[in-house]
């Protein structure tokens, strides 16, 4: 399928793709569908994102699309939420087998190889880059010195609980240690 702004097709139709040879593909979004694409993920701005690769024959009924993403964008600081830059180069590879059925229920085993999916009826450039960006970006970006703040939080005339407040066995530590240091003989050999 071919967008009509974008002669170069964004779709393919996994029935319609050669099974001999490689058929390679450069996709590169609009500003339009960057912005769109920035605003799913979570990004303040997407200046760039390019999947470049081919899907290729491995077999009688799989293919394989190997591509590498290559990204900037501008992520919100997890912390002060200014603007963090972002770079991204990856490479994305994605085995399509025939015949392949997901897992359903409850307690679903994991594949050895998370790259093996079912064969789809078309394979969407958009989504493939979209879905690898998303795992390759920073999940929590920090701007370069931004740090937690230490939060104290007590009622008035209460004194704030610490850290050590907070661990249940800090206290049995101490009390370990005394009653070691009584039970340890002392200079004259008392047993």
């Amino acid at each position: 399928m071919t967008d009509p702004a974008n002669p170069r097709p964004t779709r393919f139709r996994t029935g319609g793709l050669s099974p001999r040879k490689p058929t390679r593909f450069s996709y590169r979004p609009d500003a339009g569908e960057r912005a769109t694409l920035a605003q799913d993920l979570g990004l303040i701005s997407l200046h760039r994102l390019d999947l470049t690769g081919e899907i290729r024959p491995a077999g009688r009924d799989e293919l394989v699309l190997e591509a590498t993403l290559t990204a900037a964008a501008d992520q919100a600081c997890s912390i002060t939420l200014a603007p963090v830059p972002a770079t991204v180069s990856e490479t994305v590879r994605r085995r399509y087998v025939a015949g392949l059925e997901t897992p359903e229920g409850d307690e679903v085993e994991m594949p050895e190889d998370d790259s093996v999916e079912p064969m789809p009826e078309l394979i969407d450039l958009a989504e493939v880059a979209a879905e690898a960006l998303a795992l390759a970006l920073p999940l929590y970006p920090r701007a370069p010195g931004a740090e937690f703040a230490h939060a104290v939080h007590a009622a008035e005339g209460v004194t704030p609980l610490s850290d050590a407040d907070l661990k249940p066995f800090a206290g049995l530590q101490g009390l370990a240690a005394k009653l070691a240091a009584k039970e340890e003989p002392g200079p004259e050999g008392d047993e």
